[in-house]
């Protein structure tokens, strides 16, 4: 059994997301040595003083053969206790689980559920036979089926897509002429199409760790003032019992190890939750750590071959912020240079919706080198506020999945190696 005292060698397996850089600081402050690969020489880990080493690596979207490859060789290369998928490679790695189990740790459930639990319609059909609540839910798979589906107002979403990407929200029959061009463009439907009843209400965030179907640790929160692209700038930790009893059901149907998180709506008229999406993954898990609740360490612990004890309620209440995403957020709502200024002087002053809160996503006092991308960031949108959308956008890059390299990934070929007759 690992010493939970001890540090750990972690190899991350991006840098580019919210929730690797808030894993970062996490297991900075834990004492782990850390290391990062990520495609783009510029992400959100190469401003931390607490990444030991940076190793720049082919695409996950371009070449995922390419990519874990490159894991494989670094692995073999130098010696690391656990690794750790904060996005979506970990569908790459648990299509891969022979290849890198006993080469180093990592926590994941099989292919076949994490696939199920990555495809927003996968999930859908699985909430269906749990018969757990989510808004009424149509999958269909062309324009016209999604015309003979809508009402209005209704959520459109591809089957794939993280970080609001493939989410269109259809109010009207503008809304749906717009949307069915973008899914059209995109040659969505390609794949399934999920046609969803928009349901009045807060959305909030669960998350959870798991191991072989036993849930070890769960917080929760709720979305105090929106960023942008459907982020969260203000977290507050909220108890979520019923919730969290979803989530065990789902966990223990799929036996599933490591870490889950689910989207949730909180109707308007007070009805029971509705669950909207899931990601198998930890999404920023600063809140749940300021609020008691290391869910990275006990991630980790379970990484590891541990099965340690469930951690406790974590402490409902408690504020968070990122202050990027608060400031890309003020400007996407059309926020002029003055909106800006006096966004910036709130979170320097820790004033106004700040108070009693902490930064999460960019802790300068903890990790000085983090006011870079911070300090760019409040410099565009000061020179462009009309420029948040785009900067927004940038983020959404080779480190993430699309269906053609879901496809590769999922081919009957992707794990031969040369000589290697058909996949086991």
């Amino acid at each position: 059994m690992a010493d939970p005292a001890k540090p750990l060698r972690v190899l991350v397996a991006e840098g580019s997301s919210t929730s690797a850089r808030e894993a970062i600081t996490i297991l900075g402050l834990s004492g782990h040595h850390v290391e990062v690969c990520d495609p783009s020489p510029w992400c959100l880990a190469r401003f931390s003083r607490i990444v030991r080493k940076f190793h720049r690596c082919p695409g996950l979207r371009d070449d995922p053969a390419g990519f874990l490859a490159f894991v494989e060789q670094l692995l073999a290369r130098r010696q690391f206790d656990v690794l750790l998928p904060t996005h979506e490679q970990g569908f790459l790695f648990a299509r891969a689980r022979r290849r890198l189990e006993g080469r180093v740790g990592f926590a994941l459930p099989s292919f076949e559920n994490y696939r199920m639990a990555h495809s927003k319609a996968g999930f859908s059909r699985l909430l269906d036979r749990l018969n757990l609540p989510q808004p009424l839910t149509r999958i269909v798979t062309s324009a016209q089926a999604v015309r003979d589906a809508i009402c209005f107002p209704s959520v459109l979403k591809t089957s794939v897509g993280t970080a609001s990407r493939g989410v269109w929200f259809v109010r009207n029959a503008d809304d749906l002429e717009i949307a069915l061009h973008d899914l059209g463009a995109g040659d969505a439907f390609a794949d399934e199409v999920l046609v969803q009843n928009l349901i009045a209400g807060t959305t909030e965030k669960a998350q959870s760790v798991f191991s072989e179907g036993r849930l070890l640790g769960f917080h929760a929160y709720r979305q105090i003032a929106a960023g942008v692209g459907g982020g969260e700038a203000i977290k507050q930790g909220v108890s979520r019992p019923l919730v969290r009893a979803y989530l065990e059901k789902i966990g223990a149907h799929l036996g599933w190890h490591g870490a889950l998180s689910v989207d949730v709506i909180m109707p308007n008229d007070d009805t029971a939750p509705l669950l909207i999406d899931c990601n198998p993954r930890l999404v920023e898990p600063g809140n749940a750590y300021r609020a008691g609740i290391d869910l990275v360490g006990l991630l980790l612990r379970v990484s590891q071959g541990e099965t340690p004890a469930a951690l406790p309620e974590s402490r409902a209440g408690v504020l968070t912020h990122l202050a990027m995403q608060a400031l890309l957020g003020c400007a996407s709502r059309g926020g002029t240079r003055g909106d800006v200024i006096r966004e910036c002087g709130r979170l320097l002053t820790s004033g106004g919706p700040y108070a009693d809160s902490s930064e999460e996503l960019t802790p300068v006092r903890l990790d000085w080198i983090s006011a870079v991308p911070l300090t760019m960031t409040a410099a565009f949108l000061l020179a462009s506020p009309n420029s948040a959308i785009k900067l927004a956008r940038g983020g959404f890059g080779a480190h993430l999945l699309d269906l053609g390299s879901i496809r590769k990934i999922e081919s009957e070929g992707f794990m031969r190696r040369p000589g290697e007759g058909r996949d086991p």
